[in-house]
C-alpha cells in the first residue's frame, strides 16, 4: 500500500516536531552556525564562567540538532521512497559529524581538570543540571590516562575493532547455507529466516534449518574461534590499560553498574532452573515426542489461538490492561493514540519492526507495522511504555539529565507487556487462547531471563579464561558452552551436539557484558509489575521515581530508588513466581 492511500488517524504528525521547511532550514542553520561558537571554548573550560557558558550552549545547540535529526529520520523511515527526505536524512548525517568534531573536546578537557576545579563547579548551584555529568567524570578520572597513553589507544582503535568488523562481515555477507526443503521446494535459509523456519509445524523442516545452519558455521569454525579469541584478548587489553581489574569491571562501570549485579544474576538464575525445567518438560509432553530437541523449542505448542484484533480494539486493550496505572497515564495512552503520535500501518517503503523516539522538544513518537495478531498487541502496549517512560523523564528533569541509559531502557516497555499479560488472563474466556498466552509469556521467560543469562555466563567464563591464560581455542569453546546448555535446558531436551557451537553465531558476543541487560531488565520489569498490582501506591513510587527519573543518576540507583535492587534476590524472587504461576495455570489447563 502507497502511504498516501493511509488514511491520516493511522500516521503520525511530525508537524507537531518541525512545522515546515523553513523550520527546518531555520534549526540547521543556527545549529551549524553555532558549531564555531562550541569550539571556540577550547582550552577555556578551566574558566568557571567559560565553562557554564560552554556546558549551557552546548545545551540548547543539541536541542535543535535533535529536532532536525529525529525528525528527519522519522520522515525518511515513514517512506524510504520519498528521495526528499532520504537527503534530509543524510543531511543531518554530516552535520551529526561535524558537531561531534567541535564538540568533542568537552568531556576530555573537563576530565583533564584538577578534581578540586570539578568539585568546585559540581558545588555551585549553577551547574546544577550539569552536576551529574561532572560527577560522572571524577568517577572515571583515575582510568583517564596521560595523553600520550590516551592517544596510543585512540591510535589502537580501529585496529582493536577490526575483530568485530570481520565477525559482521562474516556473519552479514560472507556464510552461506544450504536452504531448507519445504513443501517440495526449496526455501532460501539466512540469519533472517531461521527464526521462522524454527517455528516451522513441521519437525523434518525444523531439523534440516537447524542443521544446515550449524553446518555453515561449523564450516569456518576454527576462523570464528580465532576471531572471537581475538576479541577476548582486546576486551581484556583495554580494561587492563585503563586499570580495570578485568573487562567486566570496565564494561559495567560505565554504567555505574556494580559487578554484583551481573554475577548475582548467573547465581540467581544457577538457582532457579526448576521452572525453566519444569517448562521444558511441559513443552515435550504438548509436542508427544519421545525425544525434544533444540531444535524443538521454538515452535508453538498451542495453535489456532491468535488474538486478531483490529488496531482500534487493540487500543481499547491495551488502555484497559494499563489500569494499574492510574487515570494519567491512561490519559495519556489516550492521547498519544488520538493526537498523531502514533504511525500505525505498514505501507510501501516504510522501515519494518516497531520503535519509540523521541527528542526533549517535543512528544515522543512510536513506528509500528501493526497487524491483527497477538504480536503486536504486545509490540503497542511495549512501544508505549517507552514512549511514556521518555514523556515521563522529559517532564521530569533537564535537558542534560533526561535521557535514560539502556540498562534501564526496556524496563517500562517489558512492565507494560506483563500488565497486559495479566489483564489478558484476567478477561480471556476462552481456554485455548489463555493457553497460548501462557506459552508466549512462558518462552519470553526462556529466551529473555533464562538464554541471556546463559549467554552471560558464556562470556564471563570465556574472559576469565583468556585472564587465566586458558587458551580460547575450538574445543574449550564449544565444551564449556554444551555444558552450560546442559545445565541450562535440563534432561528433556537433547543438548544436541551442533549446539555447542552456538557461541560462534551470536553476534553480541562482540560487544561484551551487553546481553545480560535482556535479563535484568525483564527481572526488573516483573518485579516493578508485581508491585504494581499487589501493592497500593506503588505506582506513585514507579513514576516519580523511575519513569520521571530520566538519567539523573546511575540507572543501577534509580531501580533501588524504585525498591528493585538487582544486586539482591528479591527481583529474581518475584519474577521465578511470576513463571512458576504461569506454568501452574497452563498445567492445569492442559490436563
Amino acid at each position: 500500500m502507497k502511504r498516501n492511500q493511509i488514511t491520516e488517524n493511522y500516521k503520525w504528525n511530525l508537524g507537531d516536531m518541525v512545522d515546515s521547511a523553513d523550520t527546518f532550514e531555520k534549526l540547521f542553520a543556527e545549529v551549524d552556525g553555532a558549531l564555531a561558537d562550541i569550539e571556540a571554548y577550547k582550552g577555556r573550560l578551566g574558566n568557571r564562567a567559560d565553562a557554564l557558558a560552554c556546558l549551557k550552549l552546548d545545551c540548547e545547540v543539541s536541542k535543535k540538532f535533535e529536532l532536525i535529526y529525529i525528525y528527519s529520520h522519522m520522515l525518511r523511515d515513514q517512506d524510504s521512497t520519498d528521495n526528499a527526505a532520504c537527503a534530509l536524512a543524510a543531511r543531518t548525517d554530516g552535520l551529526a559529524g561535524k558537531y561531534g568534531t567541535a564538540a568533542s573536546f568537552m568531556t576530555s578537557e573537563l576530565g583533564a581538570l584538577d578534581a578540586s576545579v570539578l568539585d568546585s563547579y559540581i558545588n555551585d548551584p549553577e551547574f546544577a543540571d550539569f552536576d551529574f555529568m561532572l560527577k560522572e567524570i571524577v568517577r572515571q578520572k583515575a582510568h583517564i590516562l596521560s595523553d600520550r597513553e590516551e592517544r596510543l589507544l585512540a591510535l589502537s582503535s580501529d585496529a582493536l575493532k577490526t575483530t568485530y568488523n570481520v565477525a559482521h562481515m562474516l556473519f552479514d555477507a560472507d556464510l552461506k547455507f544450504k536452504p531448507v526443503k519445504k513443501d517440495g521446494k526449496k526455501v532460501e535459509l539466512n540469519n533472517g529466516s531461521y527464526g521462522e523456519l524454527l517455528a516451522d509445524p513441521d519437525r523434518a523442516v525444523r531439523k534440516q534449518a537447524f542443521n544446515n545452519l550449524y553446518d555453515g558455521y561449523i564450516a569456518h569454525i576454527n576462523t570464528i574461534a580465532a576471531n572471537y579469541a581475538g576479541n577476548v584478548k582486546a576486551d581484556n587489553f583495554k580494561a587492563k590499560a585503563r586499570g580495570y581489574k578485568d573487562c567486566l569491571e570496565k564494561s559495567l562501570f560505565g554504567d555505574g553498574v556494580p559487578n554484583s549485579v551481573y554475577t548475582n544474576l548467573i547465581d540467581a538464575v544457577g538457582k532457579n532452573f526448576e521452572p525453566l525445567h519444569r517448562y521444558i518438560a511441559l513443552r515435550k509432553k504438548l509436542l508427544g515426542v519421545d525425544k525434544q530437541h533444540m531444535y524443538d523449542l521454538y515452535t508453538p505448542i498451542v495453535d489456532n489461538a491468535e488474538m486478531k484484533l483490529p488496531y482500534e480494539e487493540a487500543c481499547e486493550t491495551v488502555k484497559a490492561a494499563m489500569a494499574p496505572m492510574g487515570k494519567e497515564y491512561v490519559g495519556l495512552l489516550d492521547k498519544a493514540m488520538r493526537e498523531g503520535w502514533i504511525d500505525v500501518m505498514p505501507n510501501d517503503g516504510k522501515r519494518g519492526g516497531a520503535y519509540s523516539w523521541s527528542s526533549y522538544s517535543a512528544h515522543p513518537y512510536v513506528l509500528l507495522n501493526y497487524t491483527p495478531t497477538t504480536e503486536d498487541i504486545f509490540t503497542l502496549a511495549h512501544e508505549l511504555g517507552h514512549c511514556l517512560h521518555s514523556y515521563y523523564s522529559q517532564h521530569g528533569q533537564p535537558y542534560s539529565k533526561w535521557d535514560y541509559q539502556i540498562f534501564v531502557a526496556e524496563v517500562a516497555s517489558i512492565c507494560n507487556e506483563t500488565l497486559l499479560d495479566d489483564y489478558l488472563m484476567k478477561n480471556v474466556k476462552d481456554d485455548n487462547v489463555k493457553k497460548y498466552l501462557l506459552s508466549l509469556r512462558l518462552n519470553r521467560f526462556r529466551t529473555t531471563l533464562f538464554r541471556q543469562a546463559m549467554f552471560a555466563e558464556f562470556e564471563y567464563n570465556a574472559h576469565k579464561m583468556d585472564l587465566e591464560g586458558t587458551p580460547l581455542t575450538v574445543d574449550n569453546l564449544s565444551e564449556m558452552y554444551l555444558e552450560l546448555n546442559k545445565k541450562y535446558y535440563g534432561k528433556d531436551v537433547v543438548s544436541d551436539d551442533k549446539i555447542a557451537y552456538e557461541w560462534a553465531r551470536i553476534p553480541h558476543f562482540y560487544t561484551a557484558f551487553y546481553v545480560y541487560k535482556y535479563s535484568t531488565g525483564m527481572t526488573a520489569a516483573t518485579s516493578i509489575a508485581h508491585n504494581i498490582l499487589s501493592r497500593p501506591g506503588y505506582v506513585d513510587i514507579y513514576k516519580n521515581k523511575f519513569l520521571s527519573a530520566g538519567g539523573h543518576k546511575s540507572p543501577y540507583e534509580i531501580l533501588c530508588d524504585t525498591e528493585v535492587d538487582l544486586a539482591t534476590t528479591k527481583p529474581y524472587d518475584d519474577a521465578f513466581a511470576f513463571m512458576s504461576a504461569a506454568l501452574d495455570e497452563l498445567e492445569k489447563l492442559c490436563k
